[in-house]
């Protein structure tokens, strides 16, 4: 099939189009209020129609939010739209008020990815029996105003973000500004657009194995403002609340200083970095969010015995020194990338798994939930072929579950711009962590076992608090022996 971008003409003329269509609408009412004059109860139906379903996204939102990443090639056997969509409801019992899809455009045919890494291979190099099940990779975008008819129609795309905006959940697309695919009308039309060699050829991006995308030339004044064009689509006509943007460290910053007061011009956003630069955060109106890559690689390291819990206060001066007070990061075990490249969550954290779960949501930030790991994702998803993830609801559901509703209503888990304080308290033993989160009066306490060992202290709590997880009142005496088994945690309401 092939796909055809709107070019700037016919994007303008559309828009004319719908403004003259709306005024001719507005003539036939006003006519046919003579005829027929409706009932306020019939006006007012009409309107509730047609207003939006969901309210501004607000700095209050995000400081209780938690953020699902929506893989909707593998998120079901049928790896559409509407499969996804159906189970929205759900996300909202676990605590989710923002869905990042990963990209949902058409991907190129044109060098099709089969394999990854240093030896990667294109489809097109396997045997031709086999092809067809190679779709390649999500970020070899053919057309940034198009959607993937492997996932469904725009009309599908459309009922999916109605559906998430009815159950309070706000929609992100994920988008690749740094490249596109091979077959983007931008190839034939303006290679200018695009990094070239000497001899006057498109390459892709310099150091990486990324050979199914063309590297896209920022120094060209024309390309940023179609980019922009084509993000603004999204908002205006689409509904959409922001983006999450690939490797966006690696385009130039001054672009976003562009980018971002046109984009939030339109209407509230929320804009997610794949980096966690302070830069890309730095004052007011760049990237709300980056990505907490240093907690995630420090837990895996706390659990194979590398780094200790010195290293984590570390890490929690390190946030302290170099970032703003407003800015988030976003806390997680698992993403796209970490489960096909690196492991799945048992792989990676092994009997840990539901502690350092724990961890990204106690910790500054806003926690992720990646498509499977609600359900005990225990195998590394196919990238470039179909594959699929499991359905039955076990122990990480009810924790998810747990986690989420704490997170949207204990003030003392607000991790947006205005975080609640976070304050780790000394304890005897060094396998075990022990901190407070406290605001507006909410007061949390969080102590876990960072050991494969059974771990012991005495004096480490005192008084009577609501255990979260278990729902039940503990009692402490002082002089009291807290005992914790391997990689056990409590999360304790004062």
């Amino acid at each position: 099939m092939e796909y055809k971008r709107q070019t700037r003409t016919e994007y303008q003329t559309l828009k004319k189009m719908k403004k003259i269509a709306t005024i001719a609408l507005a003539f036939t009412l006003i006519f046919s209020c003579k005829k027929e004059t409706k009932t306020m109860d019939e006006q007012t139906t009409q309107l509730e129609e047609t207003k939006d379903t969901i309210a501004p996204l607000t700095d209050n939102v995000i400081e209780t939010a938690v953020i699902y990443e929506a893989n909707i090639r593998q998120y079901s056997p049928e790896g559409t739209f509407d499969a996804f969509t159906k189970d929205i409801p759900q996300l909202k019992g676990l605590g989710v008020k923002v869905i990042w899809l990963m990209p949902v455009f058409p991907i190129s045919e044109t060098k099709r990815k089969a394999t990854g890494g240093a030896d990667s291979k294109f489809a097109s190099e396997m045997p031709e029996e086999e092809q067809s099940k190679y779709l390649g990779s999500y970020y070899a975008v053919t057309d940034y105003t198009k959607i993937n008819p492997e996932f469904g129609t725009i009309e599908d795309f459309r009922e999916l973000v109605k559906t998430a905006h009815e159950n309070g959940i706000y929609v992100i697309l994920d988008w690749v500004p740094n490249h596109t695919g091979w077959d983007h009308i931008w190839i034939k039309e303006h290679p200018e657009y695009y990094t070239q060699n000497e001899a006057g050829d498109i390459v892709h991006p310099a150091g990486t194995d990324w050979t199914d995308v063309a590297d896209l030339n920022y120094d060209n004044q024309d390309m940023r403002k179609e980019m922009i064009e084509d993000m603004m689509y999204w908002l205006t006509d689409e509904n959409i609340d922001g983006f999450r943007c690939d490797v966006a460290g690696d385009v130039p910053l001054d672009f976003w200083e562009q980018a971002m007061p046109q984009l939030r011009g339109v209407k509230s956003i929320f804009m997610l970095a794949e980096n966690d630069e302070p830069k890309l955060m730095k004052g007011a109106g760049l990237f709300d969010m980056g990505y907490g890559w240093k907690l995630h690689h420090l837990m895996k390291e706390i659990y194979k015995g590398e780094k200790s819990l010195k290293d984590y206060a570390g890490l929690l001066e390190y946030i302290k020194t170099n970032y703003e007070s407003d800015d988030i990061l976003m806390n997680f075990v698992a993403n796209h990338d970490e489960n096909s490249w690196s492991g799945t969550v048992s792989e990676l954290y092994g009997d840990a798994s539901h502690l350092m779960t724990a961890m990204v949501y106690m910790s500054p930030g806003m926690p992720l939930i990646y498509s499977g790991q609600e359900y005990d994702l225990d195998h590394r998803l196919k990238f470039f072929e179909k594959d699929s993830i499991p359905k039955t609801k076990g122990e990480t559901w009810d924790l998810l579950t747990k986690l989420g509703k704490l997170k949207n209503e204990n003030a003392a888990l607000n991790g947006g711009k205005q975080k609640a304080g976070y304050t780790i308290e000394e304890t005897s033993n060094d396998k075990i962590l022990k901190f407070s989160r406290e605001k507006n009066g909410a007061k949390l306490t969080f102590i876990g076992n960072f050991s494969n060992e059974v771990q012991s202290e005495k004096e480490l709590l005192s008084g009577i608090y609501l255990n979260a997880l278990t729902e039940k009142k503990e009692e402490y005496k002082e002089g009291d022996e807290v005992t914790l088994q391997p990689w056990g945690f409590k999360i304790l309401i004062d």
